[in-house]
């Protein structure tokens, strides 16, 4: 079967001599995985050169019996050259990538994932507070994959909390104040964090790109939702500790 799609790569390596296989994440079939047979040969055979979170048009011959498929064509639609000479911003596309390569799974189709990601990318490109960027990103791929922290409530009383409280990861979410807690996976959040969490969940990309975040906030936010990823995805995002030290 053939199929056209839009993708944008999260990975490719070099095949063999004179292939290369990419992974993608496309607008109508999720996360797929081809092969472009002869592209380090004859570069001009296809139009686009595979750059990591780079946009394209993708026609791909489907495979029934692996997941590894065969590209026959691939053309740049969108390069982000913003990003790339950005140091910072380089580093938060690809953590982007990475990150949807690691949560996804292979050829599940979600275009509010893939939306997401164009909005991240777009923005990225201009947006000046890249933190925030990236917690907005963060927050909204952990809604849409089905990994979301439970922030309603207190997850061991039910009850509503409404001021400070502790984040317990191996829970989940959040754990009134006076709930006894001997866990070490666990670390007390403000009321602005957790507002500002519900927040990002429940609107717009472009109304949660004009919320304010303190410093202290992003402070918060940057160690519960790495620290909740790692424990729940129980592997690290690689491209994130280089991020954390820029």
């Amino acid at each position: 079967m053939i199929i056209t799609t839009q993708g944008i790569v999260l990975k490719s390596f070099d095949f063999r001599e004179t292939s290369r296989i990419a992974t993608l994440f496309s607008k109508d079939y999720g996360k797929v995985s081809g092969i472009l047979k002869g592209i380090r040969t004859d570069p001009r055979k296809f139009g686009s050169s595979l750059d990591k979170f780079s946009l394209n048009d993708f026609v791909y011959y489907k495979y029934s019996r692996t997941d590894l498929h065969l590209i026959s064509q691939c053309d740049l639609k969108q390069f982000y050259f913003p990003i790339r000479q950005d140091y910072k911003r380089n580093l938060a596309a690809n953590y982007a990538v990475e990150l949807i390569d690691v949560v996804m799974p292979q050829e599940q189709a979600n275009s509010d994932i893939f939306k997401l990601l164009l909005n991240y990318l777009e923005s990225l490109e201009s947006v000046e507070d890249i933190d925030k960027l990236v917690h907005i990103f963060q927050i909204k791929m952990l809604v849409l994959s089905g990994f979301r922290p439970h922030l309603d409530s207190c997850v061991k009383t039910g009850q509503m909390i409404k001021g400070k409280a502790k984040f317990d990861l191996r829970s989940g979410g959040l754990v009134s104040m006076d709930y006894p807690l001997e866990d070490e996976d666990c670390a007390v959040i403000s009321k602005g964090a957790v507002s500002s969490l519900l927040f990002i969940e429940q609107n717009t990309w472009e109304k949660s790109l004009r919320l304010a975040l303190t410093q202290q906030v992003k402070k918060e936010l940057k160690y519960v939702l790495n620290n909740f990823l790692v424990f729940h995805l129980e592997r690290k995002i690689k491209s994130a500790r280089l991020l954390q030290g820029t």
